[in-house]
């Protein structure tokens, strides 16, 4: 069971406490302050276990407490500092402060960690508050406390490889036979309700890829647990988009899916992609091959490479070809900078627009829209109706409503002229 949310509670140690004492030497009658520091009090640290796949653990276990600093002694004797306590969590884990929702840290590689709650400073012994008009001070610290918050954990899988599509378009038979990975197989959509990774060994080589459960329109807006399921293909470099060849209109299809991805992160639309038409083994689908591969190549989208998952047929030449443009791709750099959320129904500015009306025509402006209708084919109408449905959910179209457009309506996009229509 995949489990790649999690909310937690730390708390540091406090540190300890310093202590007032004197020295009692039976030859020292003047014997001055001798009180010794209080120790460090343990710190919280998140550390990546390569172990780890899944945030499950976290399920049985939520709350996490460091010990306190030793308390100082006599003679100078500083208290001990307490050791730090570790807590393992999977690579890609992403950590966010539960309160404000800002990233704390990005942790990807093996053994990367982060303080989550530093420990309390130990409090000074008397020691420390001598002076010329004070010998004898009976003053110390106590141990500062420690740091207690809220956390949330957000696994990102890390694997080279991520196979989109609609649902039931045969991305987990298609894992199941190129890797070891068993997922669940069946002829309905949603079979797949986790994301799979598996290895993939090709001529000494291995690759990790991943089948990440089918997105739906919508899903940049969280629709059907889409930020559960796209949040896994910003770690990969690369994508193999794998069609429906049975379906009613896989072009359409092709299209829903890249608008999604680039709707979620800007970066997801730039990243490298291999299409393929899957289900070639069907009399539809081997029959409308060609007619689907000049389509594609009417609107300057790459040809497709048509599989059979199932029989297998062409799946070694993909695999061949996901291997020979892994190699040619540059080695992703991950950073902090990768994981700040780029669509997010918290944030208020995500999906802001501006809505303009002269001379009875309407202009709307914001960055996320206009690029939705970028990547509209607006000579297909599944594809309008989309972009109506996005309109209508993030708010545009009430808004234009409220300001009076009406049916044959002039509305700009951006630099789009569309005419409205109920």
């Amino acid at each position: 069971m995949l489990v790649d949310e999690a909310k937690l509670f730390v708390a540091s140690g406090k540190g300890g406490d310093g202590m007032v004492s004197f020295r009692r030497e039976k030859y020292v009658p003047l014997g001055g302050p001798s009180g010794g520091d209080g120790g460090r009090g343990g710190d919280v640290v998140l550390q990546t276990d390569a172990n780890m796949n899944t945030l499950y653990f976290f399920r049985k276990r939520v709350h996490f407490k460091a010990k306190a600093g030793g308390k100082g002694g006599s003679s100078n004797k500083t208290g001990a500092d307490a050791k730090r306590l570790v807590v393992r969590v999977p690579c890609g884990t992403v950590v966010r402060d539960a309160a404000t929702g800002g990233l704390i840290a990005d942790l990807v590689g093996p053994e990367a960690e982060v303080v989550v709650a530093p420990g309390g400073r130990g409090g000074r012994g008397n020691v420390h508050f001598k002076s010329s008009s004070n010998q004898a001070p009976r003053l110390a610290e106590k141990g500062e406390p420690g740091v207690e918050r809220w956390i949330t954990l957000e696994l990102k899988m890390i694997a080279d490889v991520a196979l989109v599509g609609l649902p039931n378009a045969g991305k987990s038979t298609l894992l199941s036979v190129v890797s070891n990975a068993k997922p669940k197989i069946a002829d309905y959509p949603f079979t797949t309700l986790e994301p799979n990774l598996g290895a993939v060994v090709y001529d000494n080589l291995d690759l990790v890829f991943a089948d990440i459960p089918g997105l739906i329109e919508g899903a940049h807006l969280g629709i059907g647990l889409g930020h559960s399921f796209l949040r896994h293909v910003q770690r990969t470099s690369l994508i193999v988009h794998i069609l429906d060849g049975a379906a009613a209109d896989p072009l359409a299809d092709y299209n829903q899916i890249r608008a999604e991805l680039a709707l979620y992160d800007e970066d997801l639309a730039q990243r490298p992609e291999i299409l393929v038409v899957n289900k070639i083994d069907l009399p539809d689908a081997r029959e409308y091959l060609e007619l689907l591969s000049e389509s594609f190549a009417e609107r300057g989208i790459q040809e497709p490479l048509a599989i059979s998952a199932l029989t297998r047929e062409n799946v070694d030449r993909l695999i061949q070809r996901v291997f020979e443009l892994s190699a040619s791709l540059p080695k992703r750099q991950l950073t902090a900078h990768d994981e700040e959320p780029t669509y997010d129904l918290s944030e208020d500015d995500d999906m802001t627009f501006e809505l303009k009306v002269s001379d009875g025509v309407y202009f709307v402006s914001g960055d996320r829209i206009e690029r939705a209708a970028a990547m509209t084919y607006w000579d297909y109408e599944e594809a309008v109706l989309r972009f109506q449905k996005t309109l209508e959910a993030t708010g545009i179209a009430a808004a234009l409503e409220q300001a009076g457009v009406s049916s044959g309506d002039t509305v700009y996009i951006g630099d789009f002229e569309l005419e409205w229509s109920e």
